[in-house]
């Protein structure tokens, strides 16, 4: 080690060219990386996703999940399996092996779900895909007061705007519904025209197409031959002819029925700050960089705003990047105060020129780590600056103890040379070992297997690459810098330096007589009786033990990062009206109100720490990626959400989200009815602390066990927010053909059709409008929509055309269903 040293003294050319390497690398390296709120992560999670409208879960359990379980069974790679049939669709999530060739078991996957034939006739294609990281980068709120087909509008062209700009890719709405046309037709008006619902659904089939006919060979060249006449819109379809007489009249569609070009049926109320609103949210993909991508954002949304009509705002919901910009602050922040210290500290002993040069090892082992950055594929997110936080105040160690060293060695009259190498050498090894066991603390994080352990490794990176570089400035550069430092002046020194030389010594002088007389007689004595120190850090360390094992020191394993958006979500029973679940918000909104009044009055003069309010009743958008295809998820009247955005945590004078969170959860106390009311502050954390998995064949059974646990829980103090994946369903009514109705020719499969077209509709058709796809349904109107009790005097119509009384032919079982059922590995589940 001594000759490195030695040639590094003697050739400072090498030690600056080194040093010049690692610094100007890292700042061009900075320059370059990638910034996001959390390190991009591998799921290597493949999803099926098989849409069956208007199906219960039951149904979908037995028709879909079951099918595609059996016919995935045992494939290769995939180590875990979960379905959920929920009301409408079945989705089944596989988790593959560590380290699996993620594409290729999408091929096997798919393979085998495209050879599944035994798929009820009413599933829609099976959607397979991969599950890729995305994260939000800004929520952008349209609000006024206009009507639910303008905003979707102006999001629909602010959406597009944004996808166009280079470096944001995935754009999606949230809290608009989908588009639907509507083709509404009185049960008389069929009755009088001989018509069916679903002889109505067939005419438009026909008649709303776009075909190629082939080609034509003329002497000019070949024509291609087309069919063109898809219609697009509500007043397209009108035109339809529906019947012709011999007369040749004949009537449209438009004559005999109510054609809306409107969205689908559902409940969703958007409010933000009392007026309507939807949402557009800009996400980050790939290699896209957060910050980048709001700038541009935001630089979009300044002129967006000039082109709004009178009335409409936009305002930046959650933004990212301030979050990430105000780790990276801390980052810089902590970096130039601990050198600050590091210099002022440094200088009462030393001279300034060495404090100096001890002090760079801050900037250059970090600026080091940041050169291999783009090696390592690592970006400069929030857990990355995390690890440089948590190295800040270890990466100076080494150059202090080299630094004092060869200071020491100059006062006993050794020229710089020679106390620099000789310094250096001398305590070489101990830095060494000292750094190789901090990065054997570290180290470990680096290889932890799964996605939280790809996820978390990077703190691992940081830690021991700046702990590298630090022994590299230590051992290499810095002895250099010292031998090879300006000399002080032989003159004489002025009043002030005179002064400063003295304060120096007098400090120098008194820090050795502690060392020697106090802390140093105190290691003689506890080498005396090494026994007693031995029962002494023993006893310390039981004690630890015991206050961690005795619950007196709370254990977490990750704990969670405030964020400045606070959520509060409500579940009611599944079937219940919206106006119910409206109640219910409106509850939680009045308990935010007041609270808001709470906190102005705590601090008049200073502005509120509640920026926004954002209430969606009828869906709550979540945390979920963009959907494909541009689609936007169903309106369901149960959920609801109530959001408080907040002023950033240093505006808020001390006022933590959690204590708000409480203070709110306080106000609201019990809603009547609801099965689940959680209120989340966080920015991210890594999961429930506890979570329970019950696995069994019967769901009722599941439930049973759950509720007891639940219960039991709730005897914890401390414990809040206790609640479970099981959900009680819709009422479902279960029809059966009776067997004096196959005499009259009736098959379930007619009854089933005839039933279902008289309460869902007949789909006719899906288009292609714009970017999104559109249903078009006929049905019978709203106000005529059949209810249970009308069961009784609907009428069948059996192959021959005889129309039967409903009660001959079928009978009906009433009873409550699932809201949804999960399945792991095969076996129903319900976690706690």
């Amino acid at each position: 080690m001594r000759n490195i040293i030695a040639w590094f003294v003697d050739n400072p050319v090498a030690a600056n060219l080194l040093m010049a390497v690692l610094v100007v690398g890292g700042l061009i390296s900075l320059g370059n990386l990638r910034q996001e709120e959390f390190p991009e992560v591998d799921l290597e999670v493949v999803t099926v996703s098989v849409p069956y409208l208007g199906a219960t879960p039951e149904e979908a359990e037995q028709g879909v999940c079951i099918r595609i379980e059996e016919a995935l069974e045992g494939t290769e790679n995939v180590f875990k399996m979960t379905s959920t049939a929920s009301e409408g669709s079945c989705s089944v999530q596989l988790e593959l092996e560590s380290g699996a060739d993620t594409i290729q078991a999408l091929n096997d996957i798919k393979s085998k779900v495209d050879g599944i034939n035994t798929f009820p006739a009413e599933t829609e294609r099976p959607i397979v895909s991969q599950v890729t990281s995305t994260s939000v980068v800004l929520d952008i709120v349209i609000s006024g007061d206009t009507d639910e087909r303008t905003l979707k509008t102006l999001a629909e062209e602010m959406r597009e705007d944004l996808a166009a700009i280079d470096g944001i890719s995935q754009v999606a709405m949230e809290y608009v519904r989908p588009d639907e046309i509507s083709i509404e037709i009185s049960e008389d008006t069929l009755r009088r025209y001989a018509l069916t619902l679903e002889a109505v659904a067939e005419t438009v089939r026909r008649s709303s197409l776009d075909l190629p006919g082939g080609a034509i060979k003329a002497g000019g060249g070949e024509i291609l031959v087309r069919t063109k006449g898809q219609a697009y819109r509500g007043a397209e379809f009108e035109n339809i002819v529906v019947v012709t007489h011999r007369d040749g009249t004949a009537v449209t569609l438009g004559e005999i029925a109510n054609v809306r070009d409107g969205f689908e049926e559902g409940d969703l109320r958007v409010r933000f700050n009392g007026n309507p609103a939807a949402m557009v949210r800009v996400y980050r993909v790939g290699n896209e960089d957060t910050i980048e991508a709001a700038e541009k954002a935001r630089a979009y949304l300044a002129d967006a705003r000039a082109r709004m009509p009178e009335g409409i705002e936009l305002t930046v919901w959650r933004d990212a990047s301030e979050e990430l910009g105000a780790r990276l602050d801390v980052l810089l922040g902590s970096a130039t105060g601990g050198l600050a210290l590091v210099l002022l500290v440094l200088a009462l002993p030393l001279r300034f020129r060495l404090a100096m040069w001890v002090a760079a090892g801050i900037p250059i082992a970090l600026l080091g780590t940041l050169l291999t950055f783009g090696f390592l594929d690592m970006t400069l997110s929030s857990l990355t600056v995390m690890g440089f936080i948590l190295v800040l105040g270890i990466v100076v160690d080494d150059a202090i103890v080299v630094g004092e060293r060869v200071y020491a060695h100059e006062r006993d009259a050794e020229d710089q040379r020679t106390a620099a190498i000789n310094g250096t050498h001398e305590v070489a090894v101990p830095v060494i070992f000292g750094v190789l066991t901090t990065m054997a603390a570290f180290t470990p994080i680096m290889f932890v297997p799964g996605r939280l352990g790809d996820f978390f490794s990077v703190v691992g990176y940081v830690v021991v690459l700046c702990l590298v570089f630090s022994v590299i400035e230590s051992m290499m550069i810095l002895p250099s810098h010292l031998s090879h430092r300006r000399r002080a002046r032989d003159s004489r020194p002025g009043l002030l330096l005179k002064r400063w030389l003295d304060f120096q010594n007098r400090l120098a002088s008194g820090v050795e007589r502690f060392a020697e007389r106090r802390y140093g007689a105190a290691l003689r004595r506890a080498l005396e009786w090494r026994y007693s120190v031995l029962a002494t850090g023993a006893a310390v360390l039981l004690l630890m033990l015991a206050l961690i094992l005795s619950g007196r020191v709370a254990f977490q394993f990750f704990p969670a990062i405030e964020g400045n958006t606070i959520t509060a979500s409500l579940t009611m029973p599944e079937g219940i009206s919206v106006d119910d679940t409206a109640r219910a918000a409106r509850q939680l909104e009045a308990a935010a109100q007041e609270l808001e009044a709470e906190l102005d009055a705590l601090n008049p003069e200073q502005p509120s720490p509640i920026r926004y309010m954002l209430t969606a009743i009828g869906r709550s958008a979540g945390n979920s990626g963009p959907r494909g295809n541009n689609q936007v998820a169903p309106a369901v009247s149960h959920e609801a959400e109530v959001s408080l955005a907040l002023l950033p945590v240093a505006e808020r004078y001390g006022i933590t989200a959690n204590r708000i969170t409480s203070r709110w959860r306080e106000l609201t106390g019990a809603i009547p009815d609801a099965v689940e009311l959680s209120f989340n502050a966080n920015a991210f954390d890594a999961g429930a602390p506890i979570s329970i998995e019950l696995r069994g064949r019967n769901v009722d059974d599941l439930r049973e066990v759950a509720a007891l646990l639940r219960a039991e829980l709730g005897r914890f103090d401390g414990v809040i927010d206790i609640t479970d994946s099981f959900r009680s369903g819709k009422q479902e009514a279960k029809l059966s053909l009776r067997p004096e109705a196959r005499t009259l020719g009736l098959t379930l499969n007619d009854l089933a059709r005839q039933v279902r077209q008289a309460f869902y509709g007949e789909e006719a058709q899906r288009v292609q409008r714009g970017t999104e796809d559109v249903r078009v349904m006929v049905r019978y109107p709203e106000e005529e929509r059949r209810s249970l009790g009308d069961l009784e005097d609907m009428r069948i119509r059996t192959s021959a055309g005889v129309e039967v009384p409903f009660p001959a032919v079928a009978d009906v079982d009433l009873g409550t269903g699932y809201s949804s059922i999960r399945r792991v590995d095969r076996q129903r589940v319900v976690t706690v």
